[in-house]
């Protein structure tokens, strides 16, 4: 499925996990991860489809990366969604094997090794809370400034409804 291919590889590159002579994760670990970041998903935003997810089965219908149902919303927000999972799960495990030894002059600092892992969980699910409120408001943003009852809202070709005049 064409879903599995562009979200899998839009999950990479959100995860930073594009070398693909060496994977940190399987392909198998990153559709189950859109999957279950799919139905999260699902029960906060309200996309243009209706979409069935079957996670044991591996399969999402309609495909959202086809062509003539193409749902570019969807496809951004459950992979950011996705690899927030991802990296939240990789942060957990990096954190329970942090350590810090010291013996004498030479010692070993693993402690260190999560906070880039942090700084990407925070980033990439700063970034999922940002597209989900984004596609939200769409078509909402700036519809108190622009309605019709808005100073301004008379205004045709210039012209001010009354005489020129501002009402």
């Amino acid at each position: 499925m064409a879903w599995q291919e562009q979200m899998s590889t839009i999950v990479r590159y959100v995860i930073n996990d594009v070398d693909s002579t060496d994977y940190t994760f399987s392909n198998k670990r990153i559709e189950t991860s859109i999957l279950v970041a799919a139905q999260l998903v699902d029960n906060e935003v309200v996309f243009s489809n209706a979409y069935s997810i079957d996670i044991d089965g591996c399969t999402l219908s309609p495909d959202p990366t086809a062509s003539t149902t193409k749902d570019n919303s969807f496809i951004n927000i459950v992979s950011l969604r996705a690899g927030c999972l991802i990296l939240g799960s990789e942060l957990k495990t990096q954190g329970l094997s942090a350590i810090r030894v010291s013996d004498g002059p030479s010692s070993i600092d693993m402690s260190k090794t999560i906070d880039g892992i942090k700084m990407l969980y925070d980033d990439v699910c700063s970034k999922y809370e940002e597209a989900k409120m984004q596609h939200k408001l769409d078509g909402a943003v700036g519809e108190a400034i622009l309605s019709p009852y808005s100073p301004g809202a008379n205004v045709v070709n210039g012209n001010y409804g009354h005489g020129g005049r501002y009402q």
